[in-house]
């Protein structure tokens, strides 16, 4: 977002921020054009594209996604759900339903551990809640740690996708790639990161160091093949499930660009 937030792209964009499971409602709805989106609602909206080669994923730990547990994983019978963003919740489940012993009682939660601990086993927090959780006594699970030990895959958490209805207007759409694509770039030049480590630090609660590392090491911008075969397996895994209806086509812009799922 660092074009975006710095009046970098000109005129032609209204912005506004809200949480990644309102955005994919915001699309669905069809009061927004474009937006940031859990992968996992990418299977549920139709005639979505995504802008490619930009993506929220890990290589390994991503430290905002983490089941805090009171037990080790096999004894959790409960979890409390975060469910900021539907990715993680279908995450956890995916990884419960393939390779921890099937299923769980699941209950949907705001996100404050302390309560959620005192009714489950276990909770799923995401994002700033899991940067700052004090886990100390608790079992502590990394799910995108947990997600390359069991498949070998990297894990993509979110994409930028637009509605195809958007690109009748103005904007073509190797226009929204270039824009988006250079607001990433943009925003991971180092003095960047540095500016938003000093910004971000007093917000979140978590050193200006920390908050550099999860901004350099634990997220990944790209959508690369590797990413693109684990996003594939998840739609794959999470179908098998019955979490989605099917494994949805991956669809790129530009619009006349189309590619299917990569192999699994």
């Amino acid at each position: 977002m660092w074009d975006f937030a710095h009046d970098a792209v000109g005129e032609g964009f209204d912005v506004h921020y809200t949480l990644p499971s309102r955005c994919a409602e915001e699309l669905r709805e069809g009061s927004s054009d474009i937006g940031i989106i859990p992968v996992f609602t990418y299977a549920e909206i139709p005639n979505l594209v995504i802008i490619p080669d930009i993506a929220i994923a890990t290589k390994g730990v991503v430290r905002s996604i983490l089941l805090i547990s009171k037990v080790p994983v096999e004894q959790i019978q409960s979890v409390a759900l975060d469910t900021s963003s539907r990715t993680s919740v279908a995450l956890t489940k995916v990884l419960f339903g393939k390779f921890w012993d099937g299923e769980r009682t699941f209950l949907s939660h705001d996100p404050d551990v302390e309560q959620m601990l005192a009714k489950c086993d276990a909770a799923l927090v995401i994002g700033d809640t899991a940067l700052r959780a004090n886990t100390f006594g608790y079992h502590v699970y990394d799910l995108a740690t947990e997600w390359k030990k069991l498949t070998g895959k990297p894990f993509v958490f979110a994409v930028w996708a637009i509605r195809m209805a958007a690109l009748k207007g103005n904007l073509q759409a190797t226009e929204v790639v270039e824009i988006f694509q250079r607001s990433r770039d943009n925003g991971l030049k180092p003095e960047h990161v540095d500016a938003l480590a000093r910004e971000w630090s007093p917000k979140i609660g978590i050193s200006e160091q920390e908050v550099r590392t999860y901004l350099t090491e634990n997220i990944h911008y790209h959508l690369d093949p590797a990413n693109l075969e684990g996003l594939a397996l998840f739609f794959e895994y999470a179908a098998e499930l019955k979490l989605i209806e099917k494994a949805p086509d991956l669809r790129f812009l530009p619009a006349h660009s189309w590619f299917g799922n990569p192999v699994r």
